[in-house]
């Protein structure tokens, strides 16, 4: 009898055994799997026979950035951020603004646009930021903020108005038409893609957008880019022809 315990006990502690180094080898497997989705996630961008034209945009978040090393990696132009809502101004705005042009890089300018606040208030932050220049490429505003938390209620209607406003005099300023670079919830709250008759930037990680309801121009394809350019990761952008 008590040997037959011990042969019990000692199958019960072989397969106690196996067990674990089964768990810890499809432990190892989801490690190196999540390992490496991280890595393509953070290095991923569109093939280039699809999308031959490829940039960045950048902002004083991405810290010191070489756009001769951006153009060696492949980015065929930049947006800068240039100014937020009334009064703000990206502090890097003027030197990335140099340096792109330096670099031999077609540049472009981005609004980051508040819905709180006055459109023709924003539209001169802007125009004070960004120089008249018939060589930058067309002007970009950010649609991302909602009005939910504005302190005076202001309508979807008032958002929609506002906007226009904020566009006919951005425009009158470069002499091109904005693309609107609008974020997935902004477009589902005022579905000004389908209401505007501008170019659209859409933006989503490596997934083709779809939530305009009509073809996009420029794409974020990639918001984390991991490159040997910024510790901070860029945001990658494509223009469909």
């Amino acid at each position: 009898m008590a040997r037959r315990t011990k042969q019990r006990s000692g199958r019960g502690r072989a397969k106690t055994g196996l067990g674990l180094r089964i768990a810890g080898a499809l432990l190892l497997v989801a490690l190196i799997g999540g390992g490496w989705a991280w890595w393509h996630l953070h290095h991923w961008t569109p093939e280039r026979a699809a999308f031959p034209m490829q940039g960045v945009e950048v902002g004083a978040a991405d810290g010191e950035v070489s756009f001769a090393s951006l153009k060696a990696i492949g980015a065929d132009f930049a947006y800068l951020d240039a100014s937020v809502s009334v009064f703000a101004r990206d502090p890097a705005f003027v030197a990335n603004f140099e340096k792109a042009r330096a670099a031999g890089m077609p540049v472009g300018a981005v609004h980051r646009y508040d819905p709180c606040q006055p459109a023709g208030r924003q539209a001169a932050n802007f125009v004070t930021t960004v120089p008249r220049d018939a060589a930058l490429l067309p002007p970009a505003v950010e649609l991302d903020m909602l009005a939910d938390g504005c302190p005076v209620k202001v309508t979807d209607a008032k958002v929609e108005s506002e906007l226009m406003t904020f566009l006919n005099q951005v425009e009158t300023h470069t002499g091109k038409a904005t693309v609107l670079k609008i974020t997935k919830p902004f477009e589902a709250r005022y579905g000004v893609a389908r209401k505007l008759d501008r170019n659209l930037w859409l933006v989503e990680d490596r997934v083709q957008p779809d939530y305009a309801g009509r073809p996009w121009t420029m794409w974020t394809a990639n918001t984390a880019l991991a490159n040997e350019v910024s510790d901070q990761g860029l945001r990658w952008v494509v223009i469909q022809r």
